[in-house]
């Protein structure tokens, strides 16, 4: 039943009252945008801090994401912000039964000690994961 205007005056109009869509959808459009970005900006990386060391001949990998393992300054390993041992490192990976498309990404700290660098490499190959690399951020120029 359409509702009917009446003017101040007392006379009747035979307008019918109407919801204007248009305002709606823009206000829609504006929720819309306002939760993307909050949600966008609530993602965090959840990575350890570390100084990478640089190199001049870096490549960027854009494949299959690999795992990734972080060596600190201290010798702390790291996998997916969880404190590890070599030993549950190859555990891990021989759970998750490694195919030949496997790839480990080791990040060390450009004052890790090397061995503990060696103790992850040797993990990773002792579940039988042969391709290893190290990331490293490029060298400017």
């Amino acid at each position: 039943m359409p509702v009917k205007l009446q003017s101040s005056g007392g006379e009747d109009h035979e307008e019918d009252a109407r919801i204007e869509i248009v305002p709606l959808i823009d206000i829609m459009f504006f929720l819309l945008a306002s939760f993307m970005m909050v949600s966008l900006s609530m993602t965090s990386i959840h990575r350890v801090n570390l100084k990478l060391p640089a190199a001049k001949t870096a490549m960027a990998d854009n494949k299959t994401p690999p795992i990734h393992l972080a060596v600190d300054a201290h010798g702390v390993i790291t996998w997916d912000a969880k404190i590890v041992t070599p030993t549950e490192i190859t555990e891990r990976l021989l759970a998750m039964k490694p195919t030949e498309d496997t790839k480990v990404l080791i990040a060390p700290d450009q004052d890790s000690r090397t061995q503990a660098v060696m103790s992850v490499i040797d993990a990773a190959r002792a579940a039988g994961v042969e391709k290893v690399s190290f990331e490293t951020k490029l060298q400017a120029p």
